[in-house]
C-alpha cells in the first residue's frame, strides 16, 4: 500500500487514543531457547502417514490380484499404485473413524478402477475390463482398504490410551482449568494436560499455573509436550510469540471453543469444537514452498524485466527522479523489512508516509502512476522482496508497523496472520480484499489460507490472481 490520506479507514477502526506500541514479536532474549523435543511429533491422536500407505498400498495390491493374467499388466500396476500415493495421507487428528472416511474411499477407489477400465478398453481393446471384473475389484480394494484403515486407527487408539500426549492448555486460568479437567475426564482424546499457561496465579484448579515464559519452556522439556490448547480467542493476540515459540519446539497448537458451542468445524475435543491453529514446524513442506518462491519469482524477474524497465523510464520521464518507493513492512515472526515498489504517490514526509492510509485521493496522481497502480504493475517490484526471502508470492499482505500495532490491538487474531512469511498475493486478495476493505476480513482470509496451507492452493491463488488483475480495483 502507499499512502494517501492521514484519516483512517472506516473499515479499520483502530483505536484513537491510548494505544501503547504494538509487537508481534518478544523482547530479544524474551523467548528462552529449548532444546526440541526428540523427534518431530505428529498432531496427538494422529496416525502415521507412513502406516496409512501401507493400508492403501496393500488394498491396491489385493485389488490388482483380481484381475485375470493378461489383465494385471504393468500400466494397470502403475495407475493403481498412483491412485495410492496421490491420494492424501494427512495426519489428522482427533483420529477418524471407518465409516466417517467410507463415502471417500469408495468414491477415489471407483475413479481409480474407472479410470484403468477405459485406458485398458482404448489400448488394449483385446483385454477389456468386464463390468464383473470392475464391481468385484472395487469391492476387494475398499474394503481391504477400510478394513486396514480401521486396524491402523484401532492401534493408534490403544496407543494414545497407553501413552496420551503432555498437553499445555493457554488462557485465562478459570477457562483453562475447566477445559483441562474435561479434557482429562475424555482420555480417548490422547491428551494428558499438564499445566495451564495465564498471566496470573489462580488457586482454583489441580493444574499448576505457568506465567513466564521461562516456565514453559521447563515445562516443554521435561514433561515432553506434545500439544497446546489455545482456549480463548485473545490468546492469540497476546501469546502470538509464545505460540509460535511452542510450534516451533515441536508442539501442534489447537484453538478449542471454550464458550458458546459452534457447528462450523467437524473436529472435536471433549465436545468442544476445535481447530487447528499452528502445525508443528514441516522442513519439506517450507522448503518446498519456498524453493517455488525461488524457481517462479526468478523466471518472472527475467521474464519482465523489459516491462520494469519502461516503467522505471516512463516514472522517470513524468514524474522526476525517485521511481522506486521504500518502505517499512512487517513480514514473518514480526519482523520488519523493506518492501519495494514502483513509486506512485509522493507523501509529505515519513510520518505521512508510515500514518497515512491507501487508496485515498488517487484523482490527484499523474496518469502513469494510475495506471500502475490499476493494474498492479507497480507491485511487480516484490518479486525482489520474494528472491531475498523477505516475501512469498503468497502468504498475507504486509503492513505497516504503525497499523499492525492498531489493527492487532483492535481485532484479536490479527496477529496470528505472521505465522507465515507475507506475500505478493493472497486468498484475501483474490476475495476482493485489497485497498479500502475490511480488515477484520483480510485477517480472517488470511489465517484460513495459513490453517490450510497447501502447495496446489498457492498454485491456485497465483493463477486466479492472474484473473483478478484486470480488475481496476487498486492495491
Amino acid at each position: 500500500m502507499t499512502a494517501h490520506s492521514t484519516i483512517s479507514s472506516p473499515t479499520a477502526h483502530p483505536r484513537e487514543h491510548g494505544s501503547p506500541p504494538f509487537s508481534v514479536m518478544p523482547s530479544r532474549g524474551a523467548v528462552p531457547s529449548a532444546p526440541r523435543p526428540v523427534g518431530r511429533p505428529r498432531p496427538p491422536g494422529a496416525a502415521s502417514p507412513v502406516s496409512l500407505l501401507v493400508a492403501d498400498g496393500t488394498a491396491a495390491l489385493l485389488g490388482a490380484l483380481t484381475l485375470t493374467g493378461p489383465q494385471l499388466h504393468p500400466p494397470a500396476l502403475a495407475l493403481l499404485a498412483a491412485f495410492v500415493l496421490l491420494r492424501p495421507h494427512r495426519t489428522r487428528a482427533p483420529l477418524p473413524g471407518v465409516l466417517d472416511e467410507l463415502p471417500a474411499i469408495c468414491g477415489r477407489t471407483a475413479v481409480a478402477w474407472l479410470a484403468l477400465a477405459a485406458l485398458t478398453a482404448a489400448y488394449r481393446p483385446e483385454h477389456a475390463l468386464s463390468a464383473r471384473t470392475l464391481l468385484v475389484g472395487f469391492a476387494v480394494q475398499a474394503a481391504a482398504s477400510c478394513a486396514l484403515r480401521g486396524i491402523v486407527y484401532t492401534w493408534c487408539r490403544s496407543a494414545l490410551l497407553r501413552n496420551p500426549g503432555a498437553t499445555l492448555v493457554i488462557g485465562p486460568a478459570a477457562t483453562a482449568q475447566r477445559v483441562a479437567a474435561a479434557v482429562l475426564r475424555h482420555p480417548r482424546c490422547g491428551l494428558r494436560p499438564v499445566g495451564i499457561v495465564a498471566e496470573q496465579q489462580d488457586g482454583a484448579g489441580d493444574l499448576p499455573v505457568l506465567t513466564t515464559r521461562e516456565e514453559v519452556a521447563r515445562a516443554v522439556v521435561q514433561n515432553g509436550v506434545r500439544a497446546a490448547l489455545a482456549v480463548d480467542p485473545s490468546v492469540r493476540s497476546q501469546q502470538g510469540p509464545l505460540l509460535s515459540a511452542l510450534a516451533e519446539w515441536g508442539c501442534t497448537v489447537w484453538e478449542v471453543d471454550a464458550g458458546s458451542p459452534s457447528y462450523a468445524t467437524k473436529d472435536r475435543l471433549a465436545g468442544f469444537s476445535c481447530r487447528l491453529l499452528q502445525r508443528s514446524t514441516t522442513p519439506l513442506a517450507s522448503a518446498g514452498k519456498r524453493v517455488f518462491d525461488i524457481l517462479v519469482s526468478a523466471t518472472l524477474l527475467l521474464l519482465v524485466c523489459p516491462l520494469l524497465l519502461v516503467c522505471a523510464v516512463a516514472l522517470r520521464i513524468t514524474d522526476g527522479p525517485g521511481v522506486v518507493f521504500r518502505q517499512e513492512r512487517i513480514g514473518k515472526d514480526g519482523k520488519p523489512f523493506t518492501l519495494l515498489k514502483f513509486r506512485t504517490h509522493r507523501p509529505l514526509d515519513e510520518h505521512e508516509a508510515a500514518t497515512r492510509w491507501s487508496v485515498a485521493n488517487e484523482h490527484e496522481m499523474r496518469g502513469i502512476c494510475r495506471m500502475l497502480r490499476r493494474t498492479s504493475l507497480d507491485e511487480l517490484l516484490q518479486l525482489w522482496n520474494v528472491l531475498r526471502g523477505d516475501m512469498s508470492l503468497v502468504g498475507p499482505r504486509p503492513e505497516r508497523p504503525y497499523f499492525v500495532g492498531q489493527f492487532s490491538e483492535s481485532y484479536p487474531g490479527y496477529a496470528a496472520r505472521h505465522r507465515m512469511r507475507t506475500g505478493i498475493t493472497g486468498l484475501a486478495q483474490i476475495h476482493g480484499l485489497r485497498g479500502d476493505t475490511s480488515i477484520e476480513d483480510r485477517f480472517r482470509f488470511d489465517n484460513v489460507y495459513i490453517d490450510n496451507w497447501s502447495l496446489w492452493q498457492d498454485v491456485c491463488i497465483l493463477l486466479r490472481t492472474v484473473g483478478t488483475l484486470t480488475r481496476p480495483t487498486g492495491s
